[in-house]
């Protein structure tokens, strides 16, 4: 149904359509605006000109989180929305978000006192209507340092408490596509929408160009959706749309550490030199670091860590963990991904709003920018009921209201988050049986939810010749049959996040990983040498500062 052999069949069958809504942009929020139509009863399609979530939606801090400094702020619209969606995001995913216990330290001099964060932590609680047990609770400064022993001691004052959701951004787009997929809708990746096309003034379809083959395809939709993210104001300039509101790109970058190294056992966010805060999180035997804030104007398809940005990470680790001595040399990963932000004059990166915004165009393209990964089921919501009410204006078509508020998406239907534990225990058990060992079976249970059982039956289609584990071989068949990935890198990156987390996991199989592909899909000799360039670029850039050789 999802598969990457079956693409181009698909985009073939898709230009003999006329659909109710077509969807530019297959990112977090794009996928999210897919699904509701779909589920509402409209024909929909969508397009991605790289692979899914291969813009903002895999590069954020992984965070489904409330917002809390948007209250300083005051957009406590907001912090009220976002914090009420994490909960409904949880509910329908619980395979790709994890509820995280979050310290806040507070320091003499720092960002929060601890009056404002005992009352921002409970305006926050009370706002997001957290429940009970995940509220906020106040600590001291010995209890603090409970929590997190490699913290600063100097001016400690003590600390907050509360819980925010870790998610796989990238894992959570492909499971909603998929789940868009599966109810109905149609979509590709690696197909770019170069023209609009045009019926009276108004817009009634697209030119693609799918970038493997280089060749062109026309999609038509009654109504069609610019959710591009960092591309929608180029999109707007094709219209001739582009004036008024406009995107201000802010870049983000983390960096990946060994717990080794930097053995943080608690998720702390922290005050910067500077004033800023950042995240520290400990994540499958890693930390993560993050993120920076600065205006970008480079190229939006391959935003870079600099030396700078580096160089400002480990200033923040060295000044919240002063006996944690890190070095550039301690940096496994990094990745830096773009703010698609509505520009606001004389603000700060850290200032601009995150709120999203929808406008249309004289010709009838919609846009939504803005917003936040935390917003995706909300933002999909308000666009699609703007769709709904104009389908039914101009051609008496009625649709269904919203449906995804607690439609568990692709691989996220366990019976609900509190059967999660018991969910994967029984897998893990399962999975002996598919010649899996028990930990295996607990981390594929973990990863793809439900959807395991698809990959427990791909292990009888094993070889024992295969160059590659078992588990690498099921999880590689799977998203390339089932989740469309089409590269190595949508693999390595998109699919299991592994070039963030696992870059020696990486390293090490990617020859077995390209070989597989290349036979699986046909390369031709010219296709093999790109892929490979493409998976060395990227194990360079993850490491290597864009301003800097490796040799320095």
């Amino acid at each position: 149904m999802f598969s990457a052999k079956r693409r181009l069949e698909k985009l073939e069958e898709m230009s003999k359509q006329v659909y109710d809504v077509l969807v530019i942009g297959g990112g977090i929020t794009g996928c999210g605006i897919a699904l509701d139509a779909t589920t509402r009863g409209m024909k929909t399609a969508l397009v991605e000109m790289q692979d899914f979530a291969a813009g903002t939606s895999s590069r954020s801090t992984k965070l489904v989180h409330g917002g809390l400094r948007y209250l300083k702020q005051f957009e406590v619209k907001m912090v009220a929305e976002v914090g009420r969606e994490r909960a409904i995001v949880y509910e329908n995913g619980p395979h790709v978000t994890t509820p995280e216990w979050m310290l806040l330290p507070i320091h003499k001099g720092g960002t929060f006192g601890k009056w404002s964060t005992s009352i921002g932590l409970w305006v926050y609680d009370h706002l997001a209507g957290v429940k009970k047990e995940e509220r906020r609770t106040m600590l001291n400064a010995q209890q603090t340092l409970e929590k997190e022993p490699l913290i600063k001691k100097d001016g400690l004052i003590g600390g907050g408490y509360y819980v925010e959701y870790r998610t796989d951004d990238a894992r959570l787009t492909i499971e909603v596509v998929k789940k868009a997929v599966e109810m109905g809708a149609d979509a590709v990746n690696y197909t770019k929408v170069e023209s609009f096309l045009y019926e009276n003034g108004r817009v009634v379809g697209v030119r693609c160009r799918e970038q493997t083959t280089n060749r062109t395809y026309d999609l038509y939709a009654k109504k069609i959706i610019n959710a591009a993210g960092p591309w929608v104001d180029s999109l707007r300039e094709k219209d001739g749309s582009q004036q008024g509101k406009k995107l201000r790109l802010t870049k983000g970058v983390h960096i990946v550490i060994d717990q080794k190294r930097f053995p943080l056992k608690q998720a702390i966010y922290f005050d910067t030199p500077d004033g800023r805060m950042v995240f520290a999180i400990p994540r499958d035997g890693k930390t993560y670091v993050g993120t920076t804030d600065t205006f970008y104007d480079g190229d939006i398809a391959n935003p870079k860590m600099t030396s700078e940005d580096r160089a400002y990470l480990l200033r923040a680790i060295h000044y919240m963990f002063p006996n944690v001595r890190l070095t550039e040399a301690d940096i496994e990963s990094s990745w830096a991904g773009l703010r698609p932000l509505i520009y606001e004059e004389g603000k700060d990166p850290s200032e601009i709003s995150r709120k999203d915004e929808i406008w249309q165009s004289p010709s009838g393209l919609i846009t939504i920018a803005g917003g936040k990964l935390t917003g995706y089921r909300k933002m999909a919501e308000t666009v699609v009921d703007l769709v709904a009410k104009q389908l039914a204006n101009e051609t008496g078509q009625t649709f269904k209201p919203c449906q995804t508020k607690h439609l568990p998406i692709s691989g996220g239907d366990v019976g609900g988050s509190a059967n999660l534990p018991s969910f994967i225990r029984k897998k893990a058990e399962e999975a002996l049986a598919y010649g899996f060992t028990r930990e295996q079976g607990e981390q594929l249970a973990r990863q793809y939810g439900t959807n395991v059982d698809r990959l427990f039956a791909l292990a009888k289609t094993y070889d024992r010749s295969q160059s590659m584990p078992l588990d690498l071989y099921v999880m590689l068949v799977y998203a390339i049959e089932e989740e469309m990935a089409v590269t190595p890198l949508d693999f390595f990156i998109r699919r299991t996040g592994a070039l963030f987390f696992r870059i020696d996991w990486v390293k090490r199989w990617k020859d077995a990983v390209l070989s597989f592909m290349a036979q699986y899909a046909g390369w031709t000799e010219e296709e093999q040498k790109r892929y490979r360039r493409e998976v060395e670029q990227a194990l360079h850039d993850a490491v290597v500062p864009c301003d800097e050789t490796l040799s320095a």
